[in-house]
């Protein structure tokens, strides 16, 4: 099996390695295209107004300084030589990537491109509660096996999966919850300041959670200690809706 390892916290991220560790695990054959720099909440973002430049760090692994979406488009259509990639894993994202994150996260974009040019990906992502001390021995302990799992079974060409990790010990982890995804409310860190020169500027924080998430979400799912698995759809459209307005416009 050829794996393909991207990211958005960029070449030098630690969740990085780590998916590199995992993916060794179930392969020996394994391409490493990652962003130059970090690339958090770009979502499935193209660089089309210059160029890209690639740094080949050794034969495998490239860094480009562009998007997730750059950095998947171009390994699968120009970089890797010879069959492309059988899996493509996204991570291993420093934070959860559950409920409205999954539009913002260049995590998902990755995964969602190497979907859209039809090949398998999955998302992973790692909840922290204190950014110093991200619990990545639970994620390299539990992926390796839900990975093997989840190629099994399979699933459908225009659907990805995300998977995200609880802020708990490695044997702490309340097993897995196929679930739903959640939602956010988003915009309540946003903060404005003003610059030396007396002008305002606005700084957005991060997303917050309701206190208590609802059941079956993954969100509900990773606060409480187990980890989610949300199959998403590149199909945005809402069908009940599209099928009601059908009858009234037509």
């Amino acid at each position: 099996m050829r794996i393909l390892v991207s990211n958005d916290d960029g070449i030098r991220a630690r969740g990085l390695k780590v998916l590199e560790d995992i993916a060794k695990q179930l392969s020996d054959d394994i391409w490493v295209v990652a962003p130059e720099t970090e690339q958090s909440g770009a979502g499935h973002s193209l660089t089309l107004h210059r160029p890209l430049r690639v740094r080949r760090i050794s034969a495998q692994r490239i860094a480009i300084d562009g998007t997730p979406t750059d950095c998947v488009m171009l390994a699968i259509n120009k970089l890797i030589p010879g069959p492309p990639p059988d899996l493509v894993l996204s991570g291993v994202n420093r934070g959860s990537n559950v409920a409205d994150d999954v539009t913002y996260s260049g995590t998902i974009a990755a995964a969602m491109e190497a979907t859209m040019l039809g090949v398998p990906a999955i998302a992973l992502s790692q909840e922290y509660g204190d950014r110093a001390r991200v619990k990545w021995a639970t994620v390299r302990h539990h992926a390796p096996d839900l990975i093997r799992r989840l190629i099994d079974i399979g699933w459908p060409k225009n659907v990805l999966i995300n998977v995200n990790f609880p802020d708990v010990a490695a044997d702490a982890v309340e097993g897995v919850i196929v679930a739903r995804q959640g939602r956010h409310k988003f915009g309540d860190s946003l903060t404005e300041r003003l610059d030396p020169r007396g002008q305002p500027y606005y700084w957005i924080g991060g997303m917050r959670g309701p206190e208590k998430p609802d059941a079956g979400t993954d969100m509900a799912a990773v606060v409480g200690g187990a980890i989610a698995v949300t199959p998403l759809s590149l199909d945005l459209t809402h069908r009940p809706t599209c099928t009601r307005l059908r009858e009234a416009l037509t």
